[in-house]
């Protein structure tokens, strides 16, 4: 049995270890409790069975605990710095196998592991069987709806390093642009500008795998509201941006419309 209450608290003893007033800390905490209740409600929407429903949201619960060493070492987001899911894999799954003090039965340790190493990538990837690729997808999808409202509500100096004013003067980089216009979300290492970093954060929505999770994106109006919180000197970026935001809500309304996600 799969006991979401004791976890959480295990969770809570080991945030105790960090500065909960580092803004970055507190911004992590909060996202790792919006991910659970996207998790959870895509599940409802998905109508998926009790166990995968509680499974869904104890990955999202894990899903970022390497964060908070990452902040607390290198005081940044930045994947360069250090993989924040290969560390969390290993922090629960290492030597001192953590995992067991969240949950007791080993039963989805092979679920929760793949869901949590992979929630990151580019890409899902190949060669999970049905049930971890249903919940490497469903972590992926949680993520990046919660990071609509982080986008949304957190200051964008946390989030991008200047100010809005900046970010909005700037230009979209040409690989970056490329990608955008392919319909691919943005490879990290093709981000130079500011803006480059807030492009990627409408185009990961060209990864969102369950109909649910377009359909809540859509209701709220999101990657709308996205690009509409920078104001846009350059006027080619703000042309672009526009651009983007259409091609990004075909996209979700060509997702919505299908029953089950693609395989």
């Amino acid at each position: 049995m799969i006991d979401l209450t004791h976890a959480s608290r295990v969770f809570e003893e080991y945030l105790d270890s960090f500065c909960r007033e580092d803004e970055k800390i507190k911004l992590k905490i909060i996202h790792t409790q919006g991910v659970i209740r996207c998790a959870a409600q895509i599940a409802a929407r998905m109508g998926l069975e009790k166990e995968d429903a509680a499974l869904a949201e104890l990955i999202a619960l894990l899903h970022d605990i390497g964060r908070f060493e990452q902040i607390r070492q290198f005081d940044s987001f930045e994947p360069g710095v250090m993989d924040h899911a290969a560390f969390g894999v290993e922090l629960l799954f290492g030597k001192e196998q953590r995992i067991r003090s969240f949950v007791k039965e080993d039963t989805w340790d092979s679920i929760i592991r793949e869901a949590i190493a992979r929630h990151s990538d580019y890409e899902v990837g190949d060669g999970l069987d049905a049930r971890t690729l249903l919940h490497a997808r469903m972590i992926r999808d949680a993520d990046k709806l919660d990071n609509c409202r982080v986008k949304l509500e957190d200051k964008i100096e946390v989030l991008l390093g200047c100010g809005a004013d900046e970010a909005g003067s700037q230009e979209i980089s040409q690989a970056t642009w490329e990608e955008c216009l392919e319909g691919k979300s943005i490879h990290s290492a093709n981000r130079k500008t500011k803006m480059d970093y807030w492009v990627s954060y409408v185009a990961y929505f060209f990864d969102i795998n369950f109909p649910a999770t377009a359909e809540i994106i859509l209701e709220n109006q999101y990657p709308d509201r996205i690009v509409l919180r920078i104001p846009y000197s350059n006027p080619d970026t703000e042309r672009k941006m526009r651009l983007l935001a259409g091609r990004v809500r075909e996209f979700l309304q060509k997702k919505a419309a299908k029953s089950l996600p693609e395989e």
